[in-house]
């Protein structure tokens, strides 16, 4: 078996074995194929696609490439939840406390911001002293005593992920439902949990921006899912605006609290209580979604979940105050607004644009060691249908260096379209696919 006879293959539109597959992914990521031959290799299929099995079998190529997470000791069924990617999205920090309040244990590892969406674990390093690294004991531990932990991911899970994504990086391969597929769930395989519930986004700020190209990711990663013996539940939702207000780490780390102290926006609070319902229901702690969903209404009104974030934090080094206080976050010493320049409505929020201008204003990075400004971002005041009068302030730009403020500012501006008629409100949960 050698390369250029399975490049060829591919190059064809032919099917590849699992042994043919295992043979790519352990030589790439061993250093026994060459960085071309794979590149040929990534071409090749991002031209003439993948089947199911065949999508199937690079998972699980990818997942046994490294550790697989070994969670049997902890009780009960644990449910991970994983988002393909937005802007604004800060709910694995919502529904988390929501789930566990619940009795489901979250035992999750989670990835850092890249480009224009943000990572969870950069998020919780805005909480002062919070670590989001632990040993597999303590990991275990925590779990089984809060019912809720979550940790950045380590490169000994899946790396032929991460080699295979950075050159797919270069060789513009990167959207391809199978190479997307493959990425997402290889390392949601190997993280151990029994249940998936996944938040896979459409819209102008997703990597998925058609319905179709949504929905056809969503029903593959389900079975693939589901192949591995997992109980899987993919949800649509909608990313043609940010969610919530919040765009930026200490931010959105202060709405998610704001939420589960029941002030949080109508639409964070919505698709956190959704996907907590599943991931209930999904967890065996409710016979149905609907039981699951109400279980999160209860957690959410009782302060129970609230109550849970603070014992999650305080079990991870962090200061549990900062539920009360939130001056104990980073703070920014500049900020600008966006200002409004006629009277209408707002009739679109380019989420992608906006998660763009919070990246340049000093909350994202552009490379994985680019260091980030945890107190910079984007406040929104307005969101889609909203009535505007010339000189509202649109959106307030925070950070610690005023160029990159300014820079911020200017770039969300052009992210907001003030229009004559109000629009028509999307749908936010678009599909259920199980």
């Amino acid at each position: 078996m050698n390369m250029v006879d399975i490049i060829y293959k591919k190059r064809e539109g032919q099917v590849l074995t699992k042994e043919e597959i295992d043979y790519f992914v352990t030589g790439y990521t061993d250093g026994n194929i060459p960085d071309y031959q794979a590149a040929a290799l990534l071409m090749a299929i991002y031209f003439r696609g993948m089947n199911k099995e065949e999508t199937y079998e690079l998972t699980r190529a990818m997942k046994y490439s490294g550790d697989t997470v070994d969670l049997s000791r902890i009780k009960g069924i644990k449910v991970d939840k994983h988002s393909t990617g937005g802007v604004g999205d800060k709910t694995t920090l919502i529904v988390g406390p929501l789930a566990a309040a619940c009795g489901v244990p979250i035992a999750k590892m989670s990835g850092r911001g890249l480009g224009f969406t943000g990572g969870t674990v950069d998020k919780m390093e805005a909480i002062p002293g919070f670590r989001t690294t632990v040993d597999a004991e303590d990991f275990i531990h925590l779990v089984n005593d809060i019912g809720l932990s979550v940790i950045g991911q380590t490169s000994h899970i899946a790396p032929a992920d991460k080699k295979i994504y950075a050159l797919r990086d270069v060789t513009a391969t990167v959207d391809n439902l199978s190479l997307i597929t493959s990425s997402i769930m290889s390392k949601k395989l190997a993280s151990g949990s029994d249940a998936i519930v996944l938040d896979v986004k459409c819209g102008n700020g997703a990597f998925m921006e058609s319905m179709e190209e949504a929905v056809e990711l969503g029903e593959l990663m389900v079975e693939i899912g589901k192949a591995d013996g997992k109980k899987t539940i993919a949800v649509i939702t909608d990313m043609n605006q940010p969610l919530g207000y919040a765009v930026g780490n200490s931010l959105e780390v202060m709405e998610a609290i704001d939420t589960l102290k029941g002030k949080g926006p109508a639409d964070i609070t919505e698709l956190s209580l959704v996907l907590a319902g599943y991931m209930i229901y999904a967890g065996e702690k409710a016979s149905t979604y609907e039981e699951g969903y109400k279980m999160a209404e209860e957690a959410l009104e009782s302060g129970s979940a609230l109550k849970k974030l603070a014992g999650f934090i305080e079990g991870q080094g962090g200061d549990p105050l900062v539920t009360e206080n939130y001056l104990l976050f980073p703070q920014p010493t500049c900020h600008q607004d966006v200002i409004a320049d006629r009277d209408g409505y707002i009739g679109e929020i380019e989420a992608k644009a906006i998660g763009l201008a919070s990246q340049h204003s000093g909350a994202g990075r552009a490379k994985k060691e680019d260091q980030i400004d945890l107190s910079a971002g984007i406040l929104l005041l307005k969101k889609v249908g909203d009535t505007v009068k010339t000189g509202d302030i649109l959106a307030t730009v925070y950070g610690r260096d005023s160029e990159k403020v300014m820079k911020g500012a200017e770039e969300a501006g052009r992210a907001f379209e003030v229009v004559e008629d109000r629009p028509e409100k999307e749908a936010l949960i678009k599909k259920i696919i199980k």
